[in-house]
């Protein structure tokens, strides 16, 4: 199964470097710079795995071969850009959209009838250059079918990722995961994104009055009551999610806030946005994750 990753950051790079191992991989960059480096070098893994892999690499569509499965590991905004690159080519491919927050699969459905595979992932990494990642977080992938996308497809893709040496589940019906992450990343980043923490123990913290914990547990709490105005019934409890990461040791560096110490468009509109929207939808009052929109929303302003 010839593999395509759309997207070469932390999360595309581990993806690629470990697929590479099994099958043969071709990563799309932005930059013909990083391209280059990629071919050059190939694709270094440090942390939980420690090997190089043998990759090819491209930073233009026109110069990839024919794929049977393709990645977009973009952030939420670069999903369009991505599914316009692809447009038009690549018919026998599935494509696997991996982003945080809800609608990537939409996005990606506009620009071509390619059989689609949602996939949400709690694996993360460090880039240290354009051939390095640091595997941090060897935390699954949780992936199924989205339309008419037959469920024995997403356990082939499930395989070849554990295959590969990543944890990954196959799930005939995502959408509780997907939501479970959804409330979980509305609230981690967003809190992160404003108060400039790292996600740490003060996220977990209920003992005094002005703990940070009991901010964090009202938006779980809010976003949980969303869900089930939506008719989702969660497949894990994301006060629960995020109590056990605050106990992993060293503190996760949220990619929204990532984001905004670097003066970059968040992925704001897909994680706190399609939140809010959804409440919305379902009749259903979220004041704490509309604050949290709009101030994120602010804070790119501030500097844009």
């Amino acid at each position: 199964m010839r593999t395509c990753v759309v997207g070469a950051g932390s999360i595309g790079s581990l993806f690629a470097a470990h697929l590479a191992t099994v099958t043969d991989v071709v990563v799309l960059t932005r930059r013909a710079e990083h391209a280059c480096a990629l071919n050059a070098e190939g694709l270094r893994v440090s942390g939980r795995h420690d090997f190089t892999a043998r990759v090819t690499a491209a930073a233009d569509a026109r110069d990839l071969p024919e794929f049977d499965l393709g990645i977009i590991a973009t952030k939420a905004g670069g999903v369009e850009h991505a599914a316009e690159t692809l447009s038009g080519h690549f018919s026998g491919a599935t494509i696997m959209t991996v982003q945080n927050g809800l609608g990537a699969e939409e996005i990606v459905q506009a620009h071509g009838d390619w059989p689609l595979v949602s996939a949400v992932t709690f694996m993360s990494g460090t880039k240290h250059s354009d051939t390095h990642v640091e595997y941090i977080l060897d935390t699954p992938t949780w992936l199924g079918p989205y339309g008419a996308t037959p469920f024995e497809r997403v356990q082939e893709i499930a395989r070849l990722l554990v295959d590969s040496g990543l944890k990954a589940e196959a799930l005939p019906d995502l959408l509780p995961a997907q939501w479970s992450k959804l409330i979980f990343n509305a609230t981690v980043n967003g809190v992160a994104a404003l108060t400039g923490l790292r996600h740490d123990e003060h996220f977990a913290a209920e003992n005094d009055p002005g703990d940070l914990g009991h901010l964090v547990h009202d938006l779980v709490d809010e976003g949980k009551r969303v869900a089930a105005a939506a008719g989702v019934e969660l497949h894990d409890d994301p006060w629960e999610m995020n109590v056990l990461a605050t106990k992993r040791g060293s503190a996760h560096y949220p990619s929204m806030l990532e984001d905004i110490d670097s003066r970059r468009p968040t992925e704001v509109e897909l994680i706190n946005g399609a939140l809010v929207r959804e409440a919305a939808r379902s009749g259903v009052e979220a004041p704490l994750h509309a604050a949290i929109y709009r101030l994120v929303r602010g804070k790119e302003a501030s500097y844009s």
